[in-house]
């Protein structure tokens, strides 16, 4: 990886890093600590158990879960660094639990966005999902198989955001 590549990794919301293949997980909870895991490895979270904490308080406040299985924790949180989305697509035939109606999820992606940041945080909430409300791309994510692909996809989904 060039260094220009791994700057442009810096800004974007996502990257390759953020994105778990074939994902495998007993709970929407165990999704979502696997998820910001990734995102305490690049340095974009600073405190794994404050955040899940944080993510945890607020899925119990509202069911996170989008038609179209799709799974979408979120928290704004002092132990965000900065605006940032893990993705994990379920192994075939896994799906979680995250409160949808038409029910479980086999995408789900885990938006975290720092505390002072209450505008960016509903930007990104709104743009992704008036997205995932597009059948074509959340078949994309599910079909891409690839990392760099489905950070490409979300990324793209959310060009226009200045952050």
């Amino acid at each position: 990886m060039t260094s220009g590549s791994l700057q442009r990794y810096e800004t974007e919301l996502t990257n390759p890093g953020l994105v778990i293949l074939e994902m495998e997980a007993s709970s929407k909870e165990d999704a979502t600590a696997q998820l910001a895991t990734k995102l305490f490895e690049q340095g974009r979270i600073s405190d794994l158990t404050g955040f899940l904490r944080h993510v945890n308080a607020r899925e119990h406040q509202l069911a996170t879960g989008l038609p179209g299985g799709i799974g979408l924790p979120h928290a704004r949180s002092d132990y965000v660094n900065q605006t940032s989305i893990a993705v994990g697509i379920t192994r075939f035939g896994h799906s979680l639990d995250f409160g949808a109606v038409d029910g479980p999820a086999t995408v789900i992606l885990l938006i975290a966005t720092p505390a002072t940041s209450f505008s960016e945080h509903l930007e990104v909430l709104a743009t992704i999902a008036r997205s995932l409300f597009k059948e074509n791309f959340r078949e994309s994510l599910r079909r891409a198989h690839d990392t760099e692909v489905i950070s490409e996809l979300i990324n793209s989904s959310l060009v226009f955001f200045d952050h």
